[in-house]
């Protein structure tokens, strides 16, 4: 595996591991909203990052899926209803690992942000593979 695949496979692999934390939480911890909500938000960025990564688009550090989206539309059409999907993670990226008004997350936020963490993953995966 050249260094560019190793290093998109990485990114998949952390991808992977951040919704897999965001199930567990959701089976085992529910009340923990604001983490869940971050995981799903963090695994589509990587998502994103490892896809970007294998079309050779640079990126700056950034948590913004819309972003992320953005740079990918530069190279291939993407499809309103996928930016409608990372509308729903945007937020969770940065402001909802502090102390404020995360708290009045519900168990509907989380669904919406485990849905939108999975269309992200299967775009993906689709375009990956």
């Amino acid at each position: 595996m050249d260094k560019k695949h190793l290093l998109v496979h990485e990114w998949m692999t952390k991808a992977e591991h951040d919704l897999g934390l965001a199930e567990l939480a959701i089976t085992n911890k529910p009340e923990y909203k604001d983490l869940i909500c971050f995981h799903c938000q963090q695994s589509a960025e990587k998502y994103l990052k490892a896809y970007l990564i294998l079309l050779n688009i640079q990126f700056k550090k950034s948590h913004s899926l819309i972003y992320l989206l953005d740079l990918l539309a530069e190279k291939e059409s993407v499809l309103d209803s996928l930016y409608e999907t990372a509308e729903i993670l945007e937020d969770y990226g940065v402001e909802v690992r502090y102390p404020g008004d995360w708290t009045q997350l519900t168990a509907e936020d989380i669904h919406e942000a485990y849905q939108a963490a999975l269309k992200i993953k299967e775009f993906i995966k689709q375009k990956i593979n």
